[in-house]
């Protein structure tokens, strides 16, 4: 992949993704951890801004979305995630099980992204998927032992992933 306003896109999404899970992290973590979980969130949100001003700025500049299949591609990925992710956090709430809608969403966030590889023909989005559902997994044997909701775990774990790829955005758009 070598498209300049895709690596814009990447600060942008993933930058408000991850001030998104940071958000969901602060649901219920150890209270001394709430302070970094806000200023994590904050400069993701900083980030995502600096994305989003980048892809303007550079909207006409060529994306692998800009291929009719890709972008078909593109959505039928991002359309198969939301169904997925809805229907399993309306299962986990209709049964009482609410705790697991968050690791439930981070690894299909985390599996979306395997299909995405072939739509920006990226290869660090393999990475991505694997730890978003590292993520996810992991959070079923941590949140218990640190006594904290199953939200703190996979809202810090997959922010701080997507944050990472959000910067590395914001560094390759810099080196092309």
């Amino acid at each position: 992949m070598d498209y300049l306003r895709d690596y814009t896109m990447y600060a942008a999404i993933f930058g408000m993704f991850s001030f998104s899970w940071f958000g969901w992290a602060q649901e219920n973590p150890r209270a001394s951890w709430r302070k970094y979980i806000g200023i994590a969130s904050g400069i993701a949100l900083l980030v995502c801004l600096a994305g989003v001003y980048l892809s303007i700025t550079n909207w006409d500049a060529p994306s692998a979305l800009s291929n009719q299949s890709s972008f078909k591609n593109y959505l039928i990925s991002v359309y198969t995630e939301i169904i997925l992710a809805g229907a399993g956090a309306f299962v986990f709430i209709k049964t009482k099980r609410s705790k697991y809608v968050s690791p439930w969403i981070a690894f299909i966030v985390g599996i979306h992204f395997i299909s995405l590889k072939h739509v920006f023909n990226d290869p660090s989005l393999y990475l991505l998927a694997a730890l978003l559902v590292a993520v996810a997994i992991s959070t079923l044997f941590i949140s218990p032992k640190l006594k904290v909701a199953h939200s703190a775990i996979t809202g810090i774990g997959s922010g701080t992933a997507l944050f990472c790829f959000a910067l590395l955005g914001l560094i390759r758009y810099f080196l092309v």
